[in-house]
């Protein structure tokens, strides 16, 4: 089986074993398989994955994106791929945001419910727009890798790149070096990714224990809504604007991408899932890396067309159980605010709350309404961050297709970059090479 198969599989499984432990009540607080198997095993095998992941975002982001800019050459190239990349993200989240209002305005979810909430939410004020524009530039930059500030990072990996290419020959050898660095890398996310069937099972069935299905329930038209808006953008709004601006196929897209989707689904987070993102883009979908490496971090960091989905349904509810009457300006303030709130917002779970206080505050909506859907938002955050990442693909391939940077063929390949055993398995001659690599070295030494 491919690791795709195998991944779906254990999500599938995961989702039973999970269904049934909740439903038996085996996961009480306590009980043995609580303490040793949902926050015991099941945590420590996934939040181990998750870590593996994100210790490879930094590295893989600074090395590729430098790769990226001297791949390039041409610094005026570069300046239309951002611009390009920049405006592409915008667009798809103001459509994102748009649709989800019409339809949960349409269908009046959250009318006549007199509901109280219990539940404690401390919402966070929206950060001025000139301080976002102030954290891009990092006044230390290891810091801003250790914080994983991915928009300073970005600034700093283009920085390097262009100084990199000024430099001219002198820097060859540096350039090679970065190249074999951004290799290795993409190695790294090869050997972290066979363990993901384990880790894809033990995310998703501990996940579905604590929670289970009765909140689901409890908030049906919510969730009916929401999980409706998220796959019609998945499917037609996102499909479309890659069938219009690129011709490419959506069906061939949506067949590489499950891979990628079933982690974002399972991690919620999109940084968290650049460096899968990162290799399903250039090596299943034909991406030239000069392209992939700056449309993917920076549209982890700027696109949130899933969260932006749930923020527009999300207002809509809670303004009609709360009998708040927006109008059309209201509405409008949301998808600003939503759009504006998305630029910097780091891609980690549970971001999607702290951007909807922000949202509410702007509106005038109790804040404490968040409380209403607390319960159900974990279950949501994954399926908002699988459409988010989808998003990133989309305008990557977009703009590397206008560019002249998309290899057409690997496109059209079923079987392009899928990901076997023997990718990450050492044979005899390779061993037998490595070990004579490192014996000259050292004779010379």
């Amino acid at each position: 089986m491919s690791l795709t198969q195998k991944v779906i599989i254990a999500m599938v499984v995961g989702l039973i074993v999970g269904l049934i432990i909740n439903i038996a009540n085996l996961n009480t607080d306590g009980s043995f398989i609580n303490q040793y198997f949902v926050n015991g095993f099941f945590h420590v095998v996934g939040t181990m994955f998750v870590n593996a992941l994100k210790m490879l975002v930094v590295p893989l982001v600074l090395f590729s994106l430098i790769c990226g800019v001297c791949g390039i050459g041409d610094i005026k190239l570069l300046g239309k791929i951002g611009s390009k990349s920049f405006a592409l993200y915008m667009l798809t989240t103001a459509i994102a945001i748009a649709t989800a209002i019409i339809i949960a305005a349409g269908l009046g979810i959250g009318e006549g419910i007199n509901a109280q909430s219990n539940a404690a939410f401390t919402g966070k004020e929206a950060p001025a727009l000139s301080q976002v524009l102030i954290n891009i530039v990092p006044s230390n930059p290891i810091a801003a890798m250790v914080n994983g500030d991915m928009l300073s990072i970005i600034f700093f990996a283009i920085l390097v790149g262009i100084s990199m290419l000024m430099v001219g020959k002198k820097a060859k050898s540096l350039i090679e070096a970065t190249e074999l660095l951004n290799e290795v890398m993409m190695k790294m996310v090869n050997i972290v990714m066979t363990a993901a069937p384990y880790a894809v099972f033990c995310l998703l069935a501990k996940a579905i224990a604590n929670l289970g299905l009765e909140l689901l329930l409890q908030l049906l038209s919510y969730v009916a809504v929401l999980v409706g808006a998220l796959l019609f953008h998945l499917f037609v709004t996102l499909q479309a604007v890659l069938k219009i601006f690129s011709r490419l196929s959506p069906i061939i897209f949506l067949k590489k991408m499950r891979n990628t989707q079933v982690f974002a689904f399972s991690t919620s987070s999109s940084n968290a899932t650049i460096p899968v993102t990162l290799r399903t883009v250039t090596e299943r979908l034909g991406v030239n890396n000069s392209v992939a490496s700056f449309t993917i971090p920076f549209g982890a960091t700027i696109n949130m067309d899933g969260t932006a989905i749930m923020q527009g349904v999300a207002t809509v509810f809670i303004a009609n159980v709360y009998g708040v009457d927006l109008g059309i300006s209201g509405y409008l303030t949301v998808i600003l605010m939503s759009v504006l709130a998305s630029i910097g917002t780091a891609g980690v779970p549970g971001v999607g709350l702290i951007m909807l206080s922000m949202v509410f505050a702007q509106v005038n909506l109790p804040v404490e309404g968040i409380g209403l859907i607390l319960g159900v938002d974990r279950l949501l955050d994954m399926l908002r961050t699988a459409v988010n990442v989808s998003g990133d693909a989309v305008v990557s391939s977009v703009v590397a297709k206008s560019e002249g940077k998309l290899n057409i063929d690997i496109y059209n390949d079923p079987e392009a970059g899928v990901l076997d055993g023997d990718e990450t398995e050492l044979n005899l001659k390779t061993e037998k090479a490595l070990a004579d690599v490192v014996a000259k070295t050292h004779d010379k030494n």
